[in-house]
C-alpha cells in the first residue's frame, strides 16, 4: 500500500492510498479510507469509469428501479462522489459537513463539479424546498458511525416532505442483519416515516455477520432485482425502539 495523504480533522482521519489488492481482486486501486478502516470510496485506475464498490452500485440499482427519470437528488455524505458522477446530466446537490473531504475528492479522484455544500447535512436537506426533490440518500460515517440525528424519525419524516410523488430515501449503513438494535431501531424509525421499506445486507466477507446494511423508504413498494444488487440480499430487520431527536 502506497499512503497519499493523511489528514486528521474534527470529523474524521482521512487516508487516501493506493494498492495493488482491494478485497480479493489485484489491480490498481486508489481509495479513500476513514478511521474505521472501512473503504469509503475506490476507483480503479485502470478503469475508471468502472464502479468498484458494491453498495454504490446496489444504490443506483434502487435508484434507477424505484424513481427512474429521476431529476432532482439530494446526497448526505460526498466521499469521492462516485454516485453523482454517474448522473452529470441529473440535479445532483451533496452534503459534506468536512470540507477536507470535498478537497481530496477533488485532488486525487478527479471530482468536478460545483455540487457539493459543506454544512451538515440535515440541516442543508432542510433548507430544501418541500416537494423539490426525487430521491434522498443519506451515505454519511463519521468515525463514530452515522450520525445519530440523520437516524431519527423526524429526519425521516422532513426528508419525506422533501420528496414529490413516491420518492425514495436510501441509506447505507454498517452492521448485522441479526443481534443489532442500532440497525433495529434506524428500520423502526424510517417505517414510521414510509409506509413501505426494504432492508438488504452484504457481509464483509463470506460468513461474517458484519457488513454493509443498505435501507429504503417509500410511499410505494420497493422494487429490485437480486441479480442486479451486487451481492445484497433482502432480510427482515428484527423490531425495534424508534430513534426520536433528542431536545436541546
Amino acid at each position: 500500500m502506497q499512503r497519499l495523504a493523511y489528514e486528521t480533522t474534527p470529523w474524521n482521519e482521512i487516508t487516501v492510498f493506493e494498492t495493488g489488492a482491494l478485497f480479493g481482486k489485484t489491480g490498481r486501486f486508489r481509495c479513500l479510507r476513514f478511521a474505521d478502516e472501512a473503504v469509503q470510496g475506490a476507483i480503479d485506475l485502470r478503469d475508471p469509469g468502472r464502479i468498484v464498490l458494491e453498495y454504490p452500485r446496489a444504490l443506483i440499482h434502487l435508484m434507477e428501479r424505484n424513481a427512474p427519470g429521476f431529476e432532482r437528488a439530494f446526497m448526505i455524505g460526498h466521499g469521492i462522489g462516485t454516485i453523482p458522477a454517474r448522473y452529470p446530466g441529473n440535479k445532483f446537490t451533496i452534503a459534506e459537513i468536512d470540507e477536507r473531504v470535498v478537497a481530496l475528492s477533488r485532488e486525487y479522484f478527479g471530482y468536478p463539479w460545483d455540487n457539493v455544500v459543506v454544512g451538515d447535512g440535515r440541516a442543508v436537506l432542510d433548507a430544501e424546498p418541500p416537494a423539490s426533490l426525487d430521491v434522498v440518500l443519506i451515505d454519511a460515517f463519521t468515525k463514530d458511525g452515522t450520525p445519530r440525528h440523520l437516524t431519527t424519525a423526524e429526519c425521516f419524516r422532513m426528508a419525506g416532505r422533501r420528496l414529490r410523488g413516491p420518492g425514495l430515501v436510501l441509506l447505507n449503513l454498517a452492521g448485522r442483519m441479526r443481534g443489532d438494535r442500532r440497525i433495529a431501531s434506524i428500520h423502526a424509525s424510517l417505517a414510521e416515516a414510509f409506509r413501505h421499506t426494504a432492508a438488504f445486507f452484504l457481509p464483509e466477507s463470506p460468513g461474517r455477520a458484519y457488513g454493509n446494511v443498505l435501507l429504503a423508504g417509500s410511499s410505494r413498494p420497493i422494487a429490485f432485482t437480486a441479480e442486479a444488487m451486487a451481492g445484497f440480499r433482502p432480510f427482515a430487520p428484527e423490531p425495534g425502539f424508534v430513534l426520536r431527536d433528542r431536545p436541546d
